[in-house]
């Protein structure tokens, strides 16, 4: 059985396997949670996420973690909310399973995930924590490889959205 855990944090310090990285389709970080993951990687990020060029929304890609703790840093493109009517939904839903999917590909017994959108790309929070926690339970029951998985949320309001989401399915929160 796997550990589904929601903790306040700072993504960058986490010691796991693969940290996943809120990007943007070019790959390239910018603001918010990419831009931070890059600029801790280091350089070579940079240069690795040019070779490999873009990545779609509801998709992710992986990369060495360079110069953070994690092994990889699997970048998912979550959509960008457009008042729910361009499948934001169904596409965020996608990009969380897209990077379990490459966790579990590359042998990862533990990912730190951010919550997907709900910075820059302003999707709600009250929204996107369901679809989150929803998805990654849901993946979690039939995986047998990923077994301690992080909701790791920058700032108390994001905790709380994600604590709410937990205890409403009767599930403990750190």
């Amino acid at each position: 059985m796997s550990n589904f855990t929601v903790i306040k944090g700072n993504i960058v310090d986490m010691k796991v396997d693969a940290i996943v990285n809120a990007a943007n389709t070019s790959l390239m970080g910018d603001e918010g949670v990419d831009g931070y993951i890059h600029r801790a990687a280091g350089a070579e990020l940079v240069s690795c996420c040019r070779r490999i060029g873009t990545c779609k929304t509801g998709e992710a890609v992986i990369t060495p973690g360079f110069k953070l703790d994690a092994k990889y840093i699997i970048h998912a493109v979550g959509p960008i909310w457009n008042r729910g009517l361009n499948n934001e939904e169904e596409l965020l839903c996608r990009a969380y399973l897209s990077a379990l999917n490459l966790a579990v590909e590359y042998n990862c017994r533990s990912v730190a995930f951010p919550s997907l959108s709900t910075g820059a790309y302003r999707f709600p929070l009250d929204q996107a924590a369901p679809i989150a926690v929803k998805t990654i339970l849901s993946f979690l029951e039939n995986d047998t490889c990923i077994e301690d998985v992080y909701m790791v949320c920058f700032d108390a309001k994001t905790k709380e959205a994600y604590d709410k989401v937990m205890k409403d399915l009767g599930l403990a929160t750190e």
